[in-house]
């Protein structure tokens, strides 16, 4: 639902029930909210999967990792490192920095990601080598 008031648009969404599509990456995505500045989706990284390595021409990421355990690998022009994602942790993927995602445990790895500006589309995202092998499905 979307409610105007002023200038202003306020907006109410349910959780959806299925994922809406997949991110270049390779993750199940819902999409959240959008607004001017940016979006949010619901991302979900199946037990065990290694999504593709990935870079960002004008967009930049925050995650905050609701549930699961994982790592994400995150290079750019002054630093490389590799980071534990478990429940409560938040990190940031500023514009042109590579990186890789994957689940380590049993349970699906579920994070909140925040785009700014908003996510212009696939073409966004060029794949690249990461440093370990993907197995997400290919296609988006």
């Amino acid at each position: 639902m979307v409610l105007l008031t002023g200038r202003y648009a306020m907006q109410t969404r349910p959780f959806p029930s299925a994922p809406d599509a997949r991110s270049p990456a390779g993750a199940e995505i819902r999409y959240l909210i959008e607004g001017e500045t940016g979006n949010m989706i619901h991302s979900t990284v199946p037990a065990g999967q290694v999504n593709r390595a990935t870079v960002h021409a004008t967009v930049s990421e925050f995650w905050h990792v609701l549930s699961g355990q994982g790592q994400i690998w995150r290079r750019n022009d002054t630093a490389e490192e590799t980071t534990v994602l478990t429940a409560g942790v938040t990190i940031d993927i500023p514009v042109g920095t590579a990186f890789q995602d994957r689940c380590t445990s049993a349970d699906p790895l579920r994070f909140l990601c925040i785009s700014m500006p908003p996510w212009p589309g696939d073409q966004e995202a060029t794949v690249l080598e990461g440093p370990w092998k993907p197995t997400a499905p290919e296609g988006r």
